[in-house]
């Protein structure tokens, strides 16, 4: 197969020798076969998604952070993400890093099947910018050990006033994460539905609902401290008393390149998890 116009991104943990290091091999690989192949660290969230546009597909090494940022950056985009694990779990990641290596003519090729993944939108009341998340949207506490009082609206009607350390609207992507710690069920991964989990709450409603995806969740935080709205745990804004955050799914998706097939994100969950408690 002639990969010579194909362009190719690779994603690296920038803080991270080990996936700097495999970086530079995939890069390498990568120029024997294709014309264009472009490295950015994960961080660099503005300049991934000005070279994805036209991207054929993007390498993220690292782990599920990685993945995380590199989905965000890539939110809309035609191009799939092909994730390749050095942390722990790796509950999104595809191959390990020698397996990256050996498949380079695969992953150029973009040669298995895309796995399409809902995102999550979420606005503040104070802001005008919107934030797109992968895994979840969480509205808490900040430094304070304190519970906070959310007032939960659904489509408009009041569900209930948790008084909890927090709020996590989740996706099913992000029902094997802090949702999942909290309490929560694990969703199959490319279920569009939407899961609002309490964390910790105190005589208040305390199980999951599992929301459609057409369900728009308005979340109304009462506090004499400032509480944060957290997109994936990696991006924290200040929320004061009173304002309101309203989250729904986006009609922007992720796409990821497999190569295992689809029954295996069963196969391995059980290993995952067990590997997740030994941390």
């Amino acid at each position: 197969m002639n990969n010579l116009g194909k362009k190719i991104g690779i994603v690296y943990h920038g803080r991270l020798d080990a996936a700097i290091a495999l970086s530079l091999d995939l890069e390498k690989t990568a120029r024997k076969t294709v014309a264009s192949v472009w490295r950015a660290a994960a961080a660099d969230e503005e300049g991934i998604r000005a070279q994805a546009i036209d991207s054929d597909v993007v390498v993220a090494v690292g782990g599920d952070g990685t993945l995380l940022r590199a989905a965000r950056a890539l939110a809309g985009c035609p191009a799939p993400i092909l994730g390749v694990n050095l942390g722990k779990v790796g509950f999104m990641t595809e191959l390990t890093a020698s397996e990256a290596l050996e498949n380079m003519p695969r992953i150029v090729a973009v040669d298995g099947w895309i796995d399409t993944r809902a995102m999550l939108e979420s606005s503040h009341a104070s802001r005008e910018d919107c934030f797109i998340a992968l895994n979840d949207v969480v509205l808490g506490r900040g430094a304070t050990c304190r519970i906070v009082c959310i007032e939960t609206r659904i489509d408009g009607r009041l569900l209930t006033t948790y008084r909890a350390d927090g709020v996590i609207v989740a996706t099913a992507t992000g029902s094997t994460s802090y949702a999942l710690a909290a309490g929560g069920p694990i969703a199959y991964p490319q279920s569009r539905d939407i899961l609002l989990q309490p964390v910790s709450p105190h005589l208040s409603l305390s199980r999951c609902l599992v929301l459609p995806p057409d369900a728009i969740i308005e979340l109304a935080v009462a506090t004499d401290r400032p509480a944060t709205l957290s997109i994936d745990g990696q991006v924290d804004i200040p929320v004061l008393n009173g304002e309101r955050v309203t989250v729904r799914l986006s009609n922007k998706v992720v796409r990821f390149l497999r190569f295992h097939p689809p029954t295996h994100f069963y196969e391995s969950l059980t290993h995952k998890l067990k590997g997740e408690m030994h941390c």
